[in-house]
């Protein structure tokens, strides 16, 4: 019997209907579009405004999306992760809701907490349940609706930050395609400096912890950007060399949107013309859990079957890593 390898199948994605402009922002906060836009690479982001509906609206959308494309049966899947760290609640599982209202009656399902890299290390996860020849199908979500943890009055972190999700369902591939290679990194320094302080077992909710504001987002970013943009292309390198791989063998570059500047660090440090650098920054911002899967789904045409891809991200934690990965179809 051939090896086995994790491919992914299809994809989906939901965004919401409502746009936050950088204009609108320059109302809110001491800001302006051109000094955004120069610095991240962002013109506008989708917010879910309806406080009735949380992450697993989105999640169920971006998976119904994905069902109805590849016209899957819902109860043939065997896993649901979904990556996110903005979960409906904060004990039950949003996965597990997702799964019983998308029909995945026959799944388990749990979710993965990672920040900006919770969908690569998701994506490593639904390789090993594939690799090791028990499940057959694997679908792994990033969502997040960072609009319900942003302070729309700092105007450090309310001008990144948007809403989203996207989804890929893996299943087992015996022609050498789909995931390759992976280096998954962690480190805990990066713990201060991006949180949010208060929620947690260390500090629970109080009248005082919510007059302060402590349970937005709060983030340091000039140590957040100088560890991206090292840690990023450094694991992006380290892939390439471990495996031979020149920029010519790379097809294309996928790669975590928090900051445009970051990504272009990484594309420069692996030699990749800019032709093979997928960005939609400019249109969603960083979604965080989602944008992994949002390239996915939005460049899924310019996807061919054997395409070599590099996906790299960096997150919170702090968190990062790169997968190598062959795409297993045309669409």
């Amino acid at each position: 019997m051939s090896k086995i390898t994790a491919a992914i199948t299809a994809v989906g994605a939901y965004v919401p209907e409502d746009v936050l402009t950088n204009k609108m922002l320059e109302k809110m906060v001491e800001t302006n579009d051109e000094w955004i836009f120069s610095r991240t690479g962002i013109k506008e982001r989708r917010i879910l405004k309806d406080p009735e509906k949380g992450t697993s609206f989105m999640a169920i959308k971006a998976a119904e999306d994905l069902i109805r494309k590849s016209k899957i049966n819902p109860e043939e899947i065997d896993l649901v992760l979904l990556a996110s760290i903005t979960p409906d609640l904060p004990v039950a599982a949003t996965a597990v809701y997702v799964a019983t209202q998308i029909g995945a009656i026959n799944a388990f399902a749990y979710d993965i907490q990672a920040a900006c890299s919770g969908f690569l290390y998701g994506m490593s996860t639904a390789a090993a349940y594939i690799e090791s020849g028990r499940y057959k199908k694997v679908l792994v979500i990033g969502a997040d609706k960072m609009s319900s943890i942003i302070d729309y009055t700092d105007r450090t972190t309310c001008i990144i930050f948007g809403d989203g999700a996207g989804a890929a369902l893996f299943e087992p591939n015996f022609e050498g395609l789909g995931l390759q290679d992976e280096i998954l990194r962690s480190d805990g320094i990066g713990r201060e400096s991006l949180k949010i302080e208060a929620g947690g077992s260390l500090m629970p909710p109080s009248e005082i912890t919510v007059a302060k504001r402590l349970h937005y987002v709060q983030q340091d970013g000039k140590t957040i950007y100088k560890f991206a943009v090292s840690k990023m292309a450094d694991v992006s390198e380290e892939i390439m060399k471990k495996n031979d791989l020149t920029n010519n063998d790379i097809d294309w570059l996928i790669a975590h949107q928090a900051n445009k500047r970051i990504v272009g660090a990484t594309a420069s440090r692996i030699n990749v013309e800019d032709e093979k650098v997928l960005m939609n920054i400019e249109r969603y911002g960083n979604t965080t859990s989602a944008t992994l899967p949002l390239l996915l789904s939005d460049y899924e045409k310019l996807l061919k079957k054997g395409d070599t891809i590099i996906f790299a991200t960096f997150g919170g934690g702090f968190t990062w890593g790169s997968i190598y990965f062959k795409w297993a179809y045309n669409s």
